[in-house]
């Protein structure tokens, strides 16, 4: 079975993500959307807020499991049993940080190869800080994010 992990701190989940998770279903027998414990940021939702959202978002999508993990990503990897990280890249920006990260990461797991994926034109200017941020000011997230997340996002700062 090829395994794909999709990590990230999904705070929260946009539909540039989700665009990110149903391609790369497309690539891998299972993707694992890994939702990152980082002590260096201060997430609005918790991990297990994050992990109910996304396992929404996806519901009857089989082939796509959602897990929180805590440490160095390519451990968790290897744990997992997968075969490749899932990036994505939505501008030139990104680029440069994604790809000294899958550098260091090739250097402590070998085997682990890093594929990134962009997602639609549509999503590629969205970010979960920027929504958060609409979002604070009173703005229409609609079209950024599924509509569980708009409900709860909206509900979070209410």
């Amino acid at each position: 079975m090829k395994r794909g992990i999709y990590p990230g701190s999904f705070d929260p989940i946009t539909n540039g993500h989700l665009d990110v998770m149903l391609r790369a279903e497309q690539l891998f027998d299972e993707v694992v959307i890994a939702v990152a414990h980082n002590d260096q940021k201060s997430p609005l939702f918790s991990e297990e807020e994050r992990v109910a959202l996304i396992e929404e978002t996806v519901a009857g999508h089989d082939r796509i499991k959602v897990t929180s993990f805590d440490g160095l990503l390519v451990n968790f990897a290897r744990d997992q049993g997968a075969s490749a990280l899932v990036r994505g890249i939505r501008a030139l920006s990104d680029f440069e940080f994604e790809f000294q990260m899958a550098l260091m990461n090739r250097k402590l797991a070998p085997n682990l190869e890093t594929i990134f994926l962009m997602p639609k034109e549509e999503y590629s200017y969205i970010s979960s800080r920027m929504v958060k941020e609409i979002a604070r000011l009173q703005g229409d997230i609609t079209e950024f994010v599924p509509k569980n997340v708009q409900k709860a996002l909206l509900s979070k700062l209410a």
